[in-house]
This record gives structure tokens, C-alpha cells and sequence, in this order.
């Protein structure tokens, strides 16, 4: 079997690699690729977002299972175009991926739907006075979102009313989100610890993969500016057995018989934000996509071939199939540049990849090649160390044992990961 992983970044390194230990040894080639992947897979130089060129290659490669990677090609309806051509994709058609390409759109579908979320009101520029008020009237905390697509970034948290104000100014007058922000979410904070839940769906069924817990903000403690994620760990003890029946029963399969009814089926892995207050729920947003850094320690602990799984999803060949998911746990560490999540230095060395640990995987986002052949920054968060384990502390231990094999300048990393869970636990103060 020949596959195409669409993408460039550690989540995609990911996925080649859990490919890569595949019993079907596939032909896997990646667009477009990074140093990382390099050693897995053949690298294409297309762009993720250039549905009409990854279309093309598909159909020249003869390949026979599309994988997506990030949000914007299915966005775009790259998984449309690819079924026109007769090519199986793991992966929503555009329709479908509206869930995380509007969240106005999703917001009024869990609404249609009865699906438990936060309380809401949306706005565009021209309806800016009517924000204001409103969030005046509500109050803080709340929250404020960009609708359209902002690489994770577009969900503001704010403490203060004036918060909130300079929030949804930054958004409808500043454009500080571009399109993104044409409309803008005001809606209520929600409390309790959020999880992240990932369903593998064929339009009708679904399997759960292992849960996992992100951590967003750049400081340690969940302070400073949001990112696009800092870390994770898998399982998440918060996502407790009642909790995932709940999500199933409530979230996921009202969320797939919605999308029926509405003639846009969901293939692929909807990636649902879980908001857990004891046993109550609250959907926090859809994602269309494995998250990034969450598929670093998700996709370690499925124990079932994953070819087999997502050429599943693919074909609608999910009856009756189970997948397996390891024992233990998974933790991954961000290593982020200097700067990041503003702008960021780049072109310097990394040092240390050659260095290997039993139980550690290193993944590669932002990171190229220089002129003199070694492996530089190249972006915001540069590397994924991500180790599994016998338990979270273990994974936790080997993950940061291995984040002191890598160094470049102006690294930064949160040296906190996991500690919501290991307290959870038992296992921290």
C-alpha cells in the first residue's frame, strides 16, 4: 500500500512514524515533509495547502490512502477533491470540516443538536457595538473567539471586562485574526480541566483512541500568552470512565448523527475539547484533525496497526472493528525558539539528535537544513520529545531525560508537563 501524509510538522512525524511500524510495511511518502520525516518516508515538495498539487501527486503516485494532517487542506476540501479522483483520505470533506473551520457554524450545531457547550453570542464588525454591550452586561471571565482558522491561537481567556473589550476590538476592528476573525464567538467560561478525546469515525461508526491533556499557555503554571501547544500526556486521569461515557453517549454520537442529518457524513478523527467539571461536560471546541501535540502521545499508545485503522475509517469499514490501546502512558515536551509564540529566531543549530534513548521518540516541526548540512530552527516549536512508559511519572522522566540530550540557543521548554495528572494521581504534591 502507498500512503500520502499531507503535512509538515512534529504531528506529522508522528504519524509517519506510528505508519512506519506498520506489520503492512506501506510506501509512505510525506508533503511536504521535514528533516525528521526524511529518514521514514519519501518527501514531496508540495504545500499542505495546495489541494490542486497534492490532488495531482496522489493521482501520478497511484497512491492508495491520503492521510491530512492539519486543519487547512480539509478545510479548502482537499478530502473532497481526493474522493473525486477516486483516491481513499482519512479525513473530513470540507462540509464537514466546518466543525473546526467556524466556530460560529459549530457552536449553532451543538446547538441544533443538543450537544452540552457553552452558553454564546456571535458577532461580526459591523454588529460591534452590540459585542460591547453584551460583553459588559455578561461580565468576566469570559471568553472570546476568533471563528475562522488561527493555528490554535484564536481563543482568548479573559479575567477583566476590559479584557474582554480589547479582545473583541483586536478581533472585529484590528483584525488581529485576518478572516478569521469576519465573526467573532463571545460565550461563557466554562469551568473545570479540560481533556482532549479523539474518535476515529467512518461516517456512521466510531472507535475512541486513548485521551490526552494539552498544555497551551507558554509559562509554566498555564501563565503567559496561549500556543499552539507546549505539551501533552496520554492518558488524561480527569477523562475517568463515566466521563468517556458520557462523551460518548452526549458528544460523539449525537455529533456524528448531526453531521448525517445534515448531509456532510464525518471521516476521519474528530478531536473533541472536553471541558470536565466532576461528571458534568461541556464541548470547549471541535478540531477535524489529530491535535498537535496530542497525536505525539496518542498515537504511541495505539497498540492495533494504525494502516489498518485509518484505511478503515477511510472505506467505511469501522463495523465491528476494535482497536487496541497499549498499556501505560505517554508524555511529550515541547521544545520551542526563543521568541516563540511571537516571532522567533531561526537558522540555529541543533544539537544532540543523534543521541538515541530506549522508549523516546523525537519529532521534528521546525526545524531544516542548512548550507552546511546541519539541522537547524526553522520555526516557532522546533521539536516533540515524546517518551512512553510504565506509568505517567515514568513517561514524564524519560521524556525530560530526553529533552537533556537537545540544546539550541535560546531553547525554551515548560518543565511542568503532566503535573495536573501525576496530582490526579497520587503521585505529586
Amino acid at each position: 500500500m502507498r500512503i500520502l501524509v499531507v503535512g509538515g510538522g512534529a504531528r506529522e512525524h508522528a504519524i509517519v512514524h506510528a505508519l512506519s511500524r506498520s506489520e503492512l510495511r506501506p510506501e509512505i511518502l510525506a508533503a511536504p515533509g521535514n528533516p525528521g520525516i526524511a529518514s521514514l518516508a519519501r518527501l514531496e515538495a508540495v504545500r499542505a495547502d495546495d489541494v490542486e498539487a497534492l490532488v495531482t501527486l496522489a493521482v501520478e503516485r497511484s497512491v492508495d490512502l491520503v492521510i491530512v494532517g492539519p486543519e487547512a487542506p480539509l478545510v479548502l476540501g482537499l478530502a473532497d477533491r481526493l474522493e473525486t479522483a477516486g483516491i481513499a483520505v482519512f479525513g473530513p470533506t470540507a462540509a464537514a470540516a466546518r466543525l473546526e473551520g467556524s466556530k460560529a457554524f459549530a457552536k449553532d450545531f451543538m446547538e441544533r443538536h443538543g450537544i452540552p457547550t457553552a452558553a454564546y453570542r456571535t458577532f461580526t464588525s459591523d454588529r460591534h457595538a452590540e459585542a460591547v454591550d453584551f460583553v459588559r452586561n455578561h461580565g468576566a471571565p469570559i471568553v472570546i473567539k476568533a471563528s475562522g482558522l488561527a493555528a490554535g491561537k484564536g481563543a482568548v481567556v479573559c479575567e477583566s471586562v476590559d479584557d474582554a473589550l480589547r479582545a473583541v476590538d483586536a478581533m472585529l476592528l484590528d483584525r488581529s485574526f485576518g478572516e478569521a476573525g469576519d465573526f467573532v464567538v463571545v460565550e461563557s467560561f466554562l469551568r473545570g480541566e479540560e481533556a482532549s478525546l479523539f474518535a476515529v469515525c467512518d461516517g456512521e461508526r466510531y472507535v475512541l483512541l486513548s485521551s490526552a491533556q494539552d498544555h497551551k499557555r507558554i509559562g509554566e503554571d498555564d501563565t503567559g500568552p496561549n500556543t499552539g501547544g507546549m505539551g501533552a500526556y496520554a492518558p488524561a486521569p480527569v477523562a475517568t470512565e463515566t466521563v468517556l461515557e458520557a462523551a460518548r453517549r452526549r458528544v460523539i454520537e449525537p455529533t456524528l448523527r448531526g453531521m448525517r442529518a445534515e448531509g456532510a457524513p464525518y471521516r476521519g478523527v474528530l478531536y473533541v475539547g472536553l471541558m470536565i467539571d466532576g461528571e458534568d461536560i461541556s464541548v470547549v471546541e471541535y478540531n477535524c484533525r489529530f491535535g498537535d501535540p496530542e497525536a505525539q502521545v496518542v498515537l504511541p499508545l495505539l497498540a492495533s496497526d494504525p494502516v489498518e485503522l485509518f484505511h478503515r475509517a477511510a472505506t467505511g469499514r469501522l463495523a465491528g472493528y476494535e482497536p487496541r490501546n497499549g498499556d501505560g502512558a505517554a508524555a511529550c515536551v515541547v521544545l520551542a525558539a526563543e521568541g516563540y509564540p511571537g516571532p522567533v529566531s531561526k537558522g540555529r543549530p541543533i544539537a544532540g539528535l543523534g543521541s538515541t534513548r530506549p522508549h523516546v521518540a523525537v519529532y521534528h516541526a521546525g526545524t531544516a537544513i542548512d548550507g552546511e548540512g546541519r539541522t537547524v530552527t526553522s520555526g516557532g516549536r522546533v521539536l516533540t520529545v515524546s517518551a512512553s512508559g510504565s506509568d505517567l511519572a515514568e513517561a514524564l522522566d524519560r521524556a525530560y531525560e530526553g529533552v537533556a540530550n537537545l540544546s539550541f540557543e535560546g531553547m525554551q521548554f515548560r518543565r511542568d508537563i503532566g503535573r495536573k495528572g501525576l496530582r490526579r494521581l497520587g503521585l505529586a504534591p
